[in-house]
């Protein structure tokens, strides 16, 4: 019987640094940028960035469950981004830009609910986490030029990524 691939989606701030550090981990088969939960149906790039479609930049993770595991998969969540700052991480600001954890099944609530609630409390961060954690919306993949965005144009990541 062949392996089933399973399907996380996170916001974390500009979803290119995001592809860049989700690409990296061993396990994850592909990762797509795009967009979630807002009310608008097929947003463009333009249309998220305004603000008024309620869309979040997100990716779209493909992972195999035998070779790295949800949770593993919040772990990185937590360290590509600072989950304390609302609606912003670095330069970039807005509510696209805002940090969720888009959950698909009870299992999945349940662990990043606990992760939030452990790094919470780990006495790491400065201040308290504003993650939200919602039921999985629908992902809308971004436009082509932002896929592999800068695997594509051989530069190194430079959204802000979390130091810690």
């Amino acid at each position: 019987m062949a392996k089933k691939n399973k399907i996380a989606i996170f916001a974390a701030g500009c979803f290119w640094g995001v592809e860049s550090g989700f690409r990296q981990v061993p396990g994850v088969v592909d990762v797509a940028v795009g967009y979630a939960g807002g009310t608008v149906p097929n947003p463009s790039y333009r249309a998220v960035c305004t603000g008024k479609t309620g869309h979040a930049e997100v990716v779209q993770v493909e992972y195999d469950p035998a070779r790295v595991s949800y949770q593993q998969l919040l772990e990185v969540f937590w360290q590509i981004h600072d989950p304390t700052t609302l609606n912003r991480q670095g330069p970039d600001v807005g509510t696209q830009y805002r940090s969720i954890i888009f959950y698909s099944d009870e299992n999945e609530r349940i662990a990043a609910e606990q992760s939030k609630c452990q790094l919470g409390e780990s006495g790491k961060l400065a201040r308290p986490i504003v993650t939200q954690i919602a039921p999985a919306a629908e992902f809308y993949r971004a436009e082509e030029h932002h896929q592999r965005y800068y695997e594509r144009r051989g530069i190194a990541p430079s959204c802000a990524i979390r130091s810690s």
